[in-house]
């Protein structure tokens, strides 16, 4: 160990933290699990392991049928003109129990003339959904 007559600082030989060195540090970084090792080597090592990116594709319905949505919505629930209601709403958030899902549903049915699956009822949990929904349906009917 050597100390600097300056500063008064010491420092230790990259000899004596090589046993400090022979370990394996494992974290996590935006691009992927990575790891460094040096297992006595003068060099480290970073090795990047591959993982998969999933992504969401989804198509935004036309703002005509966004705006039809949210009115439905607030009339179903009997919310107030002046309440915010936009795409990103949830309807857990607006108060909405699975009764007034169900009713939301029925009368996006009526109001588009679409008929629509329970399973395809059961995935819509904003505005947006059922707005995209709505659209999905549609441009099946009028291809």
């Amino acid at each position: 160990m050597a100390t600097n007559a300056a500063t008064g600082a010491t420092s230790q030989s990259v000899r004596s933290l090589r046993p400090h060195l022979n370990q394996r540090l494992a974290f996590n970084s935006t691009a992927g699990p990575a790891l460094i090792s040096s297992y006595g080597r003068r060099n480290l090592s970073l090795i990047s392991k591959p993982y998969s990116i999933r992504l969401r594709v989804a198509c935004a319905a036309k703002p005509q049928t966004v705006e039809k949505v949210c009115k439905i919505v607030k009339n179903q629930l009997a919310l107030p003109d002046d309440s915010n209601v936009t795409g990103e709403s949830k309807f857990a958030a607006l108060g909405a129990d699975s009764l007034d899902t169900v009713e939301i549903v029925m009368g996006l049915e009526e109001e588009f003339g679409i008929s629509v699956e329970e399973e395809s009822a059961q995935s819509i949990s904003t505005v947006q959904d059922a707005a995209d929904l709505i659209e999905e349906i549609i441009s099946k009917q009028n291809p």
